[in-house]
């Protein structure tokens, strides 16, 4: 008769495995949530660095300093899309 120990504990840590998964899911799921109600209601608060950081950006692209009237958060599934074709394209497949 096979030792039946190794395939015990490989169940046990699936099941582990799959709680755990469960418990994160759970936590994306409220963090997607919260994110979702503070966009809807217009407080996304944009920090002082993070505006810095976005001006020194327009200005290297630009080559001059540029004047950043207003900056909204935006949640588009087509953005990241694009970003994902961009990496894609800059692969050689040859």
């Amino acid at each position: 008769m096979k030792n039946k120990q190794p395939e015990d504990d490989l169940l046990a840590l699936i099941a582990l495995m799959r709680a755990e998964i469960g418990t994160l899911t759970g936590r994306v799921s409220q963090l997607e949530h919260g994110l979702d109600e503070r966009a809807s209601a217009g407080r996304a608060e944009i920090g002082e660095e993070t505006l810095l950081a976005i001006s020194a950006a327009v200005a290297a692209f630009l080559g001059v300093p540029a004047r950043i009237r207003q900056v909204r958060v935006v949640h588009s599934k087509v953005w990241a899309q694009v970003g994902r074709i961009g990496v894609h394209a800059s692969h050689r497949l040859n």
